[in-house]
């Protein structure tokens, strides 16, 4: 995914267990007349199946052909050479494998022990990253924000905020549409056909119903007189917009300071907030200017009024950029937004998260830009999405069959309250006011952990039971284990400062789950360089299935030695830590109970 930023690049050798083994495995290979870099040794390091064998696994292929030797033999061989070290406490080869058995002690203090105090959530992790911008939720005012759009808000959010953990420089970036024929649409029904006065609250909502009930009677219309005239009234409309001044352009400020104020209340209930607004009508006629311009220097060809660019030899066909009536489309509106992002912002890259309808889109786009000689074409990078759907199919404004964004909040919010929480009120677990602080937190980790655990590329069906449950692949089962763990630790007084004997870890499971946790920075790194999140939430969800698992079978407060149980609570706090921070980078907050 990277493969446009800038090329220097680089991922930092972060895991210190990784590293002790690597500079171990550097020596040995010395010693065996193979000269071999630090580098390519950590990033060979990898997980045994069993932790029976092992816990960490160095392959010895990529050494047979040089050594003129079969990789099981010179396994055999390496062991031998490797310095006595106090990470290892034994090193097995198994086939064309060596298998390190790490010593329970260092893996403590190596692990365990920052993770505890949070420094482990503190190291860099890469540098020289490209200064980038991303480009997400992009709703249009005049209508409702619905369930689909927040597939968009939820993974552009995470990928930011795990960016910026992993060492980026980001600026985050939100593109409206707020011009345009669906802002006509809406304008004329209110106009000529709405009876009604808008409400006290909620008006950006109510606008949306406006705005489908126009394009439903525009459809019904269509082939009449009454049609005709709607054409006209219409086309009235857009030119009032375009001017900036008359009857429509005051109701047009006035209707969509509504529509503002719906996405800003979403994205206050998503704590989500942006660097920079740009607005379609920000860049609509200095959009069009800047084509005529170019136009005038021989850049672009102009067929029957209309101007564009020829990409046929690309195969991406004739890139319309202005109408012959003068106007522009979404594509003469990139081309500016891109010269703007670059030249302001001082970014390297942009990242446009937009779904993949629009692939032909972009594809043109940056192919414009660069025959323009906008440089900066190659650091310009499309991510797509695939829908959201309902049972029933697609969801869509126009259709007005999508759930809105503030009903699904408030019905998910209701149902975590009335069908898990209130459980916890009756058992004693939290009082009636904290049940109602709590609520929306789980609906917020139902949403976006729903929206982001499905790869980009994949559809998402939508079903809100199942993304509610506190079983299962969930948000709520993530924040569930997070208060089980933190409830348990505070019951049984346990000691984040020590002390500990990590020899005192008697189940196996405890030793797995301090060497997945180990783990988290190079998945969150591996999940935001990929784009995607739901790595990270496929790891989250096997580290909290592995802690139950431990968790239903070792009682910690039927331990009687204190040591002991602080030293065994300490995995049970490392692995409610690993859980908090992973879902804090995805934007998603955890209650203290549940």
């Amino acid at each position: 995914m990277e493969k446009n930023a800038k090329s220097s690049l680089v991922n930092l050798l972060h895991d210190d267990v990784k590293l002790g083994l690597a500079q171990l495995l550097l020596d040995g290979l010395s010693e065996m007349g193979v000269q071999e870099n630090l580098e390519t040794i950590y990033g060979q390091l990898g997980t045994v199946p069993s932790n029976q064998v092992g816990h960490v696994a160095f392959p010895m292929f990529t050494y047979a052909k040089a050594l003129r030797s079969a990789p099981p033999k010179l396994a055999v061989e390496l062991v031998n050479k490797l310095a006595k070290s106090d990470l290892v406490a034994k090193v097995n080869p198994t086939g064309p494998y060596l298998n390190f058995v790490l010593s329970l002690a260092q893996l403590g203090n190596f692990v365990a022990k920052p993770i505890l105090s949070g420094e482990f959530f503190k190291k860099k992790l890469t540098q020289d990253t490209p200064r980038t911008m991303v480009e997400y939720s992009q709703p249009n005012t005049h209508k409702e924000m619905h369930v689909g759009h927040m597939r968009n808000l939820a993974l552009g959010n995470a990928l930011i905020r795990m960016h910026r953990y992993i060492g980026y420089d980001i600026v985050s970036c939100t593109f409206p549409g707020d011009v345009g024929t669906h802002v006509a649409k809406c304008l004329w029904y209110l106009k000529y056909h709405n009876k009604k006065s808008a409400p006290e609250t909620e008006r950006g909502a109510w606008l949306g119903e406006m705005y489908v009930a126009g394009t439903l009677l525009l459809a019904e219309l269509e082939g009449t007189d009454e049609g005709a005239t709607a054409k006209v009234q219409m086309t009235a409309i857009l030119k009032e917009l375009e001017a900036k001044e008359g009857e429509f352009f005051d109701l047009w400020k006035e209707t969509r300071q509504w529509s503002i104020e719906q996405m800003e209340a979403v994205y206050d209930w998503a704590d989500v907030k942006f660097d920079e607004w740009y607005w379609e009508s920000d860049v609509d006629s200095a959009s069009v200017a800047y084509v005529k311009e170019q136009h005038a220097k021989g850049m672009f060809q102009e067929s029957e009024g209309a101007i564009g660019m020829d990409l046929s030899e690309d195969d991406l066909g004739f890139c319309l950029l202005l109408k012959s009536d003068g106007t522009g489309l979404y594509a003469t509106k990139d081309v500016e937004l891109a010269r703007r992002k670059f030249q302001v912002n001082g970014i390297e890259r942009s990242v446009y998260i937009v779904d993949k309808r629009q692939e032909w889109h972009f594809k043109q786009v940056f192919k414009v830009l660069e025959k323009m000689g906008f440089e900066q074409a190659k650091d310009c990078f499309h991510l797509q999405y695939d829908y959201v759907e309902g049972k029933e199919g697609m969801f869509s404004s126009r259709l007005g069959n999508a759930v809105p964004v503030v009903d699904l909040i408030n019905k998910m919010t209701v149902a975590i309250r009335n069908d898990y929480l209130e459980k916890s009120v009756t058992n004693g677990i939290m009082t009636a006011e904290e049940a109602e602080m709590i609520a929306p937190i789980v609906a917020q980790g139902a949403i976006k952990y729903g929206m982001v655990k499905i790869d980009p590329a994949k559809k998402i069906v939508f079903n809100m039971e199942e993304w509610i449950r506190i079983s299962g692949d969930s948000g709520p089962y993530q924040q569930y284990t997070f208060a089980r763990i933190n409830s348990l630790c505070k019951k049984q007084d346990f000691d984040v400062n020590g002390p500990f004997d990590w020899s005192k870890l008697a189940d196996d499971r405890e030793i797995e789950l301090l060497l997945k946790a180990g783990r988290f920075n190079e998945v969150a790194l591996a999940a935001s360089q990929s784009y995607k999140p739901s790595l990270l939430t496929n790891y989250l969800y096997d580290l909290a299935q592995l802690y139950n698992s431990l968790n239903n079978s070792v009682i910690i407060r039927d331990i009687t030695d204190p040591l002991e149980k602080n030293s065994r609570m300490a995995v049970h706090m490392v692995v409610a830590k690993v859980i908090e921070n992973g879902l804090s980078i995805m934007g998603i907050p955890v209650p203290a109970k549940m």
